[in-house]
């Protein structure tokens, strides 16, 4: 049975969009460089990987000269904010106190636990 294509990040495609966003726009040369600076990875890889992101919508290209340039069509935040609607409808029932839940039974530095209860209080304040 075939894979199903995720419309989230994979781990490869989220190292690229981390430099696109880091950098702005690029080349596949340019990203292929960047992510070379960590660990070796082949061009045609990239080139791949980056039309894989143009298919779902997280970057487009435009040409220069005889290269393609691609820059982010989706931002750091909004790539976030997929991912969580992800992981809610697959494995919370769409219920975000069931994440929540999940998030509280890891174990919190005391600090987190103050900076979680104000933004609870100030959604609350919010209508939320």
């Amino acid at each position: 049975m075939a894979r199903k294509k995720s419309k989230t990040l994979t781990e490869a495609e989220l190292r690229i969009m981390e430099v696109i966003w880091e950098m702005g726009k690029g080349s596949v040369k340019d990203v292929t460089q960047k992510l070379e600076e960590d660990q070796p990875v082949a061009y045609n890889t990239v080139l791949t990987m980056l039309r894989i992101l143009h298919q779902k919508g997280y970057v487009d290209y435009q040409k220069e000269g005889r290269a393609f340039v691609y820059f982010p069509v989706v931002n750091q935040e909004q790539a976030r904010s997929s991912v969580v609607h992800y992981l809610l409808s697959r494995f919370f029932d769409n219920k975000p106190s069931l994440l929540v839940q999940n998030l509280l039974d890891q174990p919190l530095e005391k600090g987190e636990i103050e900076k979680l209860k104000s933004q609870i209080e100030a959604s609350g304040k919010e209508g939320f």
